[in-house]
């Protein structure tokens, strides 16, 4: 007979052997035992009959405006949003004002994120042409997912869009960098083809080519250097059939919008569904479905890149990229499971254990004794309609918005702590830097 703080009873666990009903047992911030006795006892036991526990969600990809964009986002709405949508963990980019390229930019966004932040978080730091002699040491510091550099789509010292800045960087570094792999100098040319208040001319003006061109170019720069890179956000069926063949070099990132949205959206959301790299038809979304399906791609991130409705609301191509994602990345998800889209498992393996593999996470990722007790707690069965109004975003707004899902976050444990319970915050503030091999 063992005794534990917090016992999880009859949940179906989703896990690295598979789905099985199973107890899991927690003392302090760890999984202390999976597979309890009947006599075994606890100070909470909490029921999950009828509930999936899967491994805490990592969303490896949002941007939370913190420092200096505060009136889209910042650390506590951003993670609040996070943990309502039962994500335990975020990877947060360095676009930020000042950019986050320094030790000191860096540690002021560990120290603003320390038991502030309702998720445990690590911070990219941006790989420019100014900082490139500092990132073997920046990608080090405590806290640090990686290096992160633009090639498209970005402005001032984050862009670097010439091969010699990036090969340089790729030099310097010995951690896997992940990019934005749009090409600047196609995007240049092409910007006449943007039509006043036409949305739907983003992914005309952004097309196809400037993304393939690119993620060419970065595998060939890669494969130079010797080096391992993570493309992220793939928006084209050519570059997903790319990819397949450079799974020695390059891991692959792609998003809930990428995978649920089309060409329809334009006509229904304007602005709101404007992204970088755009929402395309029909037949990339099915080239990005199989290339989760066939196994090209290692993760799901939301890209979570809020701007208020008054922003967005400027006339195209005055209005900026990007929307909301952290809070519907797990509800959408679920729901495409129920759909046949994706099997339960490999929803797993795209957000808990692919992060854990590629970035070389400690104790998270896997439900397993010794590491952290994260758990994303969801009712399978449960159908919901995402609204405005339940986003938590300081944006405040899903371009999901009406939209009825089957399958549902219902809790969200980090570290032994019940932070999210049936659409409640529990347990707040007490978010801590992920660390890494």
């Amino acid at each position: 007979m063992a005794h534990y703080d917090v016992i999880f009873k009859n949940g179906i666990l989703v896990n690295h052997d598979g789905v099985n009903n199973n107890d899991i047992g927690v003392i302090g911030e760890k999984i202390a035992n999976i597979g309890l006795s009947e006599n075994d006892t606890a100070n909470e036991v909490i029921d999950c009959t009828g509930l999936h526990i899967l491994p805490g969600v990592i969303d490896s990809q949002v941007h939370f405006r913190e420092p200096g964009l505060e009136q889209k986002e910042d650390l506590l709405t951003g993670s609040l949003s996070a943990v309502m949508g039962g994500v335990t963990a975020v990877f947060e980019m360095p676009n930020t004002n000042p950019l986050t390229t320094t030790k000191e930019t860096f540690e002021d966004k560990i120290a603003r994120a320390t038991n502030r932040m309702h998720c445990d978080f690590a911070f990219f730091v941006g790989g420019t042409h100014e900082n490139v002699d500092q990132l073997a040491e920046l990608e080090r510091l405590p806290g640090c997912a990686g290096v992160k550099v633009f090639m498209g789509s970005s402005t001032g010292a984050l862009l670097v869009a010439d091969d010699a800045g990036v090969g340089k960087i790729l030099s310097k570094i010995s951690r896997r960098a992940s990019f934005h792999s749009e090409d600047e100098y196609r995007l240049e040319s092409r910007k006449h083809l943007r039509v006043d208040n036409d949305p739907s001319s983003h992914p005309v003006w952004r097309d196809v080519e400037a993304a393939l061109i690119c993620t060419k170019r970065l595998v060939e720069l890669a494969t130079k250097a010797n080096k391992k890179i993570h493309v992220l956000h793939i928006s084209t069926k050519e570059e997903m059939e790319f990819l397949a063949k450079h799974k020695d070099v390059a891991t692959v990132e792609v998003t809930p919008h990428h995978l649920t949205l089309d060409e329809t959206a334009y006509q229904k959301l304007g602005t709101l569904v404007q992204m970088n790299p755009p929402v395309r038809d029909k037949d990339h979304r099915a080239g990005i479905w199989a290339g989760v399906e066939n196994g090209v791609v290692d993760v799901l991130g939301s890209d979570h890149a809020p701007h208020t409705l008054e922003e967005k609301a400027k006339p195209y191509p005055n209005s900026p990229s990007g929307m909301t994602g952290v809070q519907t990345l797990v509800p959408i998800m679920l729901n495409h499971v129920n759909q046949g889209k994706i099997s339960i498992e490999r929803f797993v393996d795209l957000t808990s254990h692919g992060p854990n593999r590629l970035f070389g996470i400690v104790n998270k990722g896997r439900l397993a004794t010794g590491y952290d007790a994260d758990l994303t707690i969801v009712d399978l069965k449960r159908e919901e309609t995402i609204s405005n109004a339940q986003v938590k975003s300081r944006a405040g707004w899903t371009p999901y918005d009406g939209v009825k899902v089957t399958g549902w976050p219902v809790g969200t444990i980090i570290r032994g702590k019940k932070v999210m319970w049936e659409g409640e915050l529990i347990t707040a503030s007490n978010g801590q830097a992920v660390r890494f091999i």
